[in-house]
């Protein structure tokens, strides 16, 4: 996982530099702080309620090693039915990084539900780097995904 300080420095590179950033091994398939997803945030309400909310520790699922937490039992239920439909795209990597072939923490303020899915991204200042071209920079990550945990 790349740290914020390679990251803003991939920002701030030129574009061909851009897609030279390097993945790392051994990067888990669910960005997770302390085995939590999405830094505890609540991923159905991103669809219910169109904004980040907290989850709490009573209602928890675990997907690919990771802790999703949720705001109610019913959001929990909506997951529990259909994880790939609310899980974060990227295993709530910052899409932006893996469409330029990397990975980076993401923020759960910095969030885009497009064609009913959930992308994430490391602030939202690369949340409006990655909204313009939303459709071409999905095309990039799906072809890097997930083959960036591997590098």
């Amino acid at each position: 996982m790349t740290t914020r300080r390679q990251f803003l420095s991939f920002l701030a590179a030129s574009p061909v530099a851009a897609y030279a950033l390097p993945a790392f091994a051994m990067t888990p398939k669910i960005y997770a702080t302390d085995g939590v997803a999405i830094n505890g945030y609540d991923p159905v309400a991103y669809f219910t309620q169109s904004a980040p909310v907290e989850g709490v520790a009573e209602h928890t699922s675990m997907l690919d090693g990771a802790t999703f937490r949720f705001a109610n039992a019913d959001n929990k239920a909506l997951f529990d039915s259909d994880p790939a439909k609310y899980a974060p795209q990227y295993g709530g990597y910052c899409a932006y990084a893996v469409s330029k072939g990397g990975t980076a923490s993401t923020s759960p303020n910095a969030w885009t539900v497009h064609e009913g899915k959930l992308y994430l991204n490391y602030n939202r200042t690369v949340r409006g780097i990655w909204s313009r071209d939303i459709p071409g920079n999905i095309t990039k990550a799906d072809a890097n995904w997930p083959n960036v945990l591997n590098s």
